[in-house]
Order: structure tokens, then C-alpha cells, then sequence
């Protein structure tokens, strides 16, 4: 009776298991139209953010220095507060820009998925600093105002027009009151000039005249703006020059979505392949315990792929790729230790289900130990390494994370499930022969006085 129960219990789980893995499948690779909606579902593969090399795209690298009359600040910071800057800007159009020190006093910007690499630039421009002085091509560090004085700057639409709002921080806020103040209290003739660039003739970017001092940090500049999109060019003008470092361009370098697409469909296909290979030979040395294993294994790339897609930092590329296949590897190992510790369980003599709990039970330390050393490496990896080796580190991160899970938790369930069904054919498990413990007995010839004896 309890038996029957167990089987009905186990039944129960193995169908439950399987309507959900079905779902997962079906939301991983699925795309297709919500009824009655207007929205339209994606599929987590299709939703995953590729990096550069797999999506095509733009790659820029500029040299970072210090501004005209900044001598005197830390480079270090800023060149951290142009990374912040650069991210908030490009970012607004792309929002899977990643921009990462590269060397001393270097950044690269790379932007995926782009076809156009002009509207790149475009938005970019070339970053040179801003301005903003009362006396005409001299440039008071005291009194006037740089680009570092600038916290945002922005499109708005204000009395029926369309205009930029730029905001100060607290220094540029004081600066930028003084200015206004004595040019509203001139009559009119005084200018704040506006220099994009060193400040000299050359680089005049505009001239700005207003009626009255203007306090509380931010200020609405009108003109001739016949649309958002020219309001926006000149707002992006304005916001290239808000840097704290200057910005050099040293290398720019375009990647083919073609190419990239193309080495994603051969690992794609390259994965899957080695996944069938993997099945059936787990299949062949385990039986029943590698179909289990097998459908674990999908269950462990449903996970993954919802995992990559739903972590908002996470972008796939193709060392992220390689951290991906060495995770399955791992995985793999994991249930192959488990396996043939129920092997020798089973070989010296114990029955299946004493087998199973102990061989468990042996694995766990071994596939502990050696996944614990490798995600402290991943981390390390993650902290110091370069964008590539981040990309590598945080998939391999997750998929030995999962892996772990996999094998110390599905994976145990579902040998667990499955024993009420065969707990006594090992042939089924393809489990070896076990050994016979047979208690042997000798003959002793015992060599007395007058003859012989046993």
C-alpha cells in the first residue's frame, strides 16, 4: 500500500515536473502575440542582451585629460565622474551602452546592436569642454562657469516652445546667479559667451543675454528651436561639454552585426550538438539515472537562459559563451561524481536505494569544494578583470551557481522519484556487478607426532 502510494506520489511529481519545463521551453524559445492584447511576448533567449561581438556595433576609445584651468584636480576622479556622465548620455538613447576604464587614463565606449555608426558619433560628438565666461575669450576659474559645474541638461517645452533646461550643482548654481546678476544689471550690453573648446574666438558656441538674475540652479534656454530633435542637438552640444575631463578620440572601430550573428548561430549550434552528445552518453554509462540527468540538463539551460536575460547587467558574448559551455562542463562532472559514487556504493554490496543515499551523500563535499573555488574565481575575475573577462566571469558565475543547484537538488529529487518505480533492477541503471564477499575457508593440515590431521 505504501508502495502504490509512493508510485501515485512520484507520478504526480514527474507530471507536474514536465507541464512546467514545457512552459519553460515554450517561454524560452517562444515569440508570439498576446490574445487580446497588444503586446507581443518575446521569449527569454530572444530577450538576452548581446554584447558587441555578437551583436555588431560600435567601439570608441578616447584619452582622458585635464581641462584648461583644472591642472590642479585629480584625474583619477575625473576621468570616474566623465565614465558617470558618458553612461547618463548615451544612455538615454542606448541603454546597453558599457563604457569601461581601459589603462591609466583611457575609456571605451561600446555600444551593441547598432547599425548606424554615425548616429553613434552623432550622440557622442566630439567631447570638448564648456564654457561659460563674462568677458569675451578670457576664461576666471574663480568666477566663471566649466562644464563641471553642470548636473544635467535637458529638452523642454515650455510657453508653447520647445527650449533646453540645463540644472547647476551647488557651485554652478552660485557661479551661474553671479553671472546672470551682472549681466541683467549692465543694461543689456554684457553676455555670458559660451565656448565649446578652449576658450578663444574660434570656439564662440553662443551668446546669452537675460533680463534678470536667475537663482535656484537651472535656468531654460529659448531660441529658435523649430522641433524637439533641434532642441535635443543642442541640448547633446551642451552635455558633451559637461566632462570633467577632456576627451580625445584615439580609436574607433565598427563590427559587422553579420559577423557576429553568424558566430552566435555557430555555438548555438555547436552547444546543442555537444548537449545530444552529452545525453546519450550519460544515457549509456548511467540508463535510467542519465535520462534523469538529461532532463535535468534542460531544466539547467531553461534556468540559465531566463537567468541571462533577467539579470539587467548581464550581456552575452562570446567569452560569456565560453563560460557558459565550461558551467555545463562542471555540471556534467557534478552528476558523473554522483553517479559513480552510487556505482561503488552499489559494487560493494549495498542495494539500490542505500546506493543512491549514499552516493549522495559522498558527493557532496567533492562537488561543493571544487564549485566554491571556482566561483570565488569568477568573482575575482568580475572585480578586476576587463569588460571581455566580466562577461566570461558572471556567466560562468551563474551557470555554476545553477549547476549546483541542479545536481544537489533536481537531480536528487528526481532519483528520489524514481526509485518507488525500480528499486531492485540494476540493469536498468546499467550499475555493475557487485562483488562477493564469501567467507572462505582453508584446509589446515596440522602436522602431529605419528601422523597427519585436519
Amino acid at each position: 500500500m505504501a508502495r502504490s502510494k509512493s508510485k501515485k506520489n512520484s507520478i504526480l511529481n514527474f507530471v507536474a515536473i514536465v507541464f512546467l519545463t514545457i512552459i519553460g521551453i515554450v517561454l524560452t524559445v517562444g515569440s508570439f502575440d498576446i490574445p487580446y492584447t497588444t503586446w507581443h511576448y518575446n521569449g527569454f533567449a530572444n530577450s538576452i542582451s548581446l554584447g558587441l561581438d555578437l551583436a555588431g556595433g560600435i567601439s570608441v576609445v578616447y584619452d582622458c585629460s585635464l581641462p584648461q584651468g583644472k591642472q590642479n584636480q585629480d584625474l583619477e576622479k575625473a576621468i570616474d565622474a566623465t565614465k558617470q556622465r558618458l553612461e547618463d548620455v548615451i544612455g538615454q538613447e542606448y541603454s546597453e551602452v558599457t563604457i569601461q576604464r581601459q589603462g591609466g587614463s583611457r575609456l571605451r565606449i561600446e555600444v551593441p546592436s547598432v547599425t548606424d555608426s554615425e548616429a553613434i558619433f552623432a550622440l557622442i560628438g566630439e567631447p570638448t569642454p564648456l564654457y561659460m565666461t563674462l568677458t569675451e575669450n578670457v576664461y576666471d576659474e574663480k568666477t566663471d562657469i566649466s562644464g563641471s559645474d553642470i548636473d544635467d541638461v535637458y529638452v523642454s517645452y515650455q510657453n508653447d516652445e520647445y527650449g533646453v533646461t540645463v540644472k547647476f550643482n551647488s557651485d554652478g548654481a552660485k557661479k551661474f546667479a553671479d553671472l546672470t546678476g551682472t549681466v541683467s544689471g549692465d543694461g543689456g550690453s554684457q553676455k555670458i559667451y559660451v565656448y565649446l573648446g578652449e576658450v578663444n574666438a574660434d570656439n564662440l558656441f553662443q551668446s546669452l543675454t537675460c533680463e534678470s538674475k536667475i537663482v535656484g540652479g537651472s535656468t531654460f534656454i529659448s531660441g529658435s528651436f523649430d522641433d524637439y530633435d533641434a532642441a535635443n542637438e543642442y541640448a547633446l552640444k551642451i552635455m558633451s561639454g559637461t566632462f570633467n575631463a577632456e576627451l580625445e578620440l584615439v580609436e574607433s572601430t565598427v563590427i559587422s552585426a553579420t559577423l557576429g550573428a553568424d558566430a552566435l548561430k555557430f555555438c548555438l549550434i555547436g552547444g546543442f550538438v555537444g548537449l545530444l552528445l552529452i545525453m546519450a552518453i550519460l544515457w549509456w554509462r548511467y540508463g535510467d539515472f542519465g535520462l534523469l540527468a538529461s532532463f535535468a540538463l534542460v531544466i539547467y539551460m531553461i534556468l540559465m537562459i531566463f537567468f541571462l536575460q533577467a539579470i539587467s547587467f548581464v550581456q552575452l558574448t562570446l567569452p560569456g559563451l565560453a563560460g557558459i559551455v565550461l558551467s555545463i562542463g562542471m555540471a556534467v562532472d557534478g552528476t558523473v561524481i554522483i553517479f559513480e559514487r552510487v556505482r561503488e556504493e552499489y559494487r560493494s554490496g549495498k542495494k539500490i536505494p542505500l546506493s543512491v543515499k549514499g552516493g549522495f551523500k559522498r558527493a557532496f563535499w567533492p562537488i561543493f569544494d571544487s564549485n566554491i573555488t571556482t566561483i570565488i574565481t569568477a568573482v575575482v575575475l568580475y572585480i578586476l578583470g576587463t569588460a571581455s573577462i566580466q562577461g566570461f566571469a558572471i556567466t560562468l558565475l551563474i551557470g555554476i551557481l545553477l549547476s549546483m543547484f541542479m545536481n544537489l537538488v533536481i537531480l536528487r529529487f528526481f532519483v528520489k522519484w524514481y526509485l518507488p518505480f525500480n528499486s531492485v533492477k540494476a540493469k536498468k541503471l546499467h550499475l555493475p556487478k557487485q562483488e562477493r564477499h564469501e567467507k572462505e575457508t582453508s584446509t589446515q593440515e596440522v602436522v602431529l607426532e605419528g601422523g597427519l590431521a585436519k
